[in-house]
């Protein structure tokens, strides 16, 4: 399937929109329109302005309201921007009709996400993955501008005729694409199955964490390889092992997709394979960036979406990570809450294991090792329960 942006090409141009509703703040409307423009920028996509707009709820035809939207169709036509994102997920009905009021390229939130995850898949696992949601996402709202096979029209005022029968026709093959990828993704996880039935003599960590963390330095650090690791969101798509081994007890390490604010459920229903590194692991590490100012939030998304997937309940060390990045914050009396009064906090609540490191700048990774090490003994010492009297098992 081609990429809907080429990057040899001239830098496609975008802008945001996102609302302030009753149950979101203009504040964190903001924060969120910056996480979008990292998607963006990820996506290869360069953001010219963000739009904001408070209404109590979305409007149901185009989303935003109309003195909204002529405000951004003149932006449109007065910069030539590319694509429109919203912050939010559009309805079938909703995107359509924007299409035919901007006459451009829309993206919501989660397709923007979908066509981030096919960008960055490598394996044909992940490829597969991800094209199926995407494909399941698009079908009910394909439109002219969103067909799955890209094809040139020879201009965007095609309307009606014509253009509602290359739609069907779409919907066709889209449907006869699942089919496929479904019978595919099959294949690949009786080969999975097998896989990891190979792994159960061995205790499994997977790394999980809000994405853009430091999962992948972490990774590189602990396992002493080479995981690709960069400063953009979803640099880690493909759920990446490596054999381990601390004091002479060997686990398996996992690498895992980094999790994020609604994220998309079909992703979530189609990476069930990946997620199964999740699920199936015997211990969590939470990696937590301690350096966004929304962190806590962020780990409470974690954590639900832990939940969602059947592996809240697991062993976990909580890792806060970029501690060389904290800045002091005001906390809700106003007054500045510093690093060690965290680190207090947290340590001090029996409810978590933790842990606070800087990946980049290898500080405290050796009590990281020492928690992994307390946490994979324990169930290492449960596969093999002779194992401290019988020290020449790994030798």
């Amino acid at each position: 399937m081609p990429e809907l942006f080429d990057t040899s090409k001239k830098v496609e141009t975008a802008v945001l929109v996102a609302l302030s509703t009753q149950r979101q703040t203009q504040e964190k409307t903001e924060e969120y329109l910056d996480e979008l423009a990292f998607l963006a920028e990820t996506m290869g996509l360069h953001t010219l302005k963000k739009f904001q707009q408070r209404l109590e709820r979305p409007d149901p035809r185009y989303f935003i309201g109309k003195g909204k939207m002529e405000e951004i169709q003149a932006y449109i036509k007065a910069f030539a921007v590319d694509v429109v994102i919203f912050d939010d997920d559009l309805s079938p009905s909703q995107l359509r009709n924007l299409e035919k009021e901007f006459n451009i390229k829309i993206y919501d939130r989660s397709l923007l996400i979908l066509d981030i995850f096919l960008k960055r898949a490598q394996t044909a696992q992940a490829k597969t993955q991800v094209e199926l949601a995407r494909y399941q996402y698009l079908l009910p709202r394909l439109t002219r501008m969103w067909t799955h096979l890209e094809r040139q029209r020879g201009g965007t005022g095609t309307r009606g005729g014509a253009g509602e029968k290359e739609i069907e026709t779409d919907r066709r093959v889209i449907r006869d694409q699942i089919s496929l990828l479904k019978e595919k993704l099959i294949k690949i996880d009786k080969q999975n199955i097998t896989q990891r039935k190979s792994r159960s003599k061995v205790a499994r960590v997977a790394l999980v964490g809000y994405t853009n963390v430091g999962k992948s330095t972490i990774m590189n650090l602990l396992s002493k390889s080479d995981v690709f690791a960069e400063n953009k969101l979803f640099a880690t798509v493909d759920a990446t092992v490596r054999k381990v081994v601390l004091e002479g007890i060997p686990f398996l390490l996992s690498d895992t997709v980094g999790f994020i604010r609604k994220l998309p459920h079909t992703l979530i229903e189609c990476f069930k394979s990946t997620l199964d590194e999740v699920r199936e692991a015997d211990i969590l590490v939470h990696v937590v960036d301690i350096s966004h100012p929304s962190f806590e939030e962020q780990m409470s998304i974690v954590n639900s979406t832990l939940t969602e997937i059947g592996a809240g309940d697991k062993p976990m060390i909580t890792v806060f990570n970029k501690i060389d990045l904290f800045r002091n914050k005001e906390n809700e009396d106003n007054s500045e809450m510093d690093l060690e009064e965290l680190k207090s906090s947290y340590l001090n609540n029996k409810d978590f294991n933790t842990v606070f490191i800087s990946a980049a700048n290898k500080q405290n990774m050796d009590e990281l090792r020492k928690a992994l090490m307390r946490e994979v003994t324990k169930k290492h010492l449960q596969i093999y329960p002779n194992y401290l009297n019988d020290n020449t098992l790994y030798e």
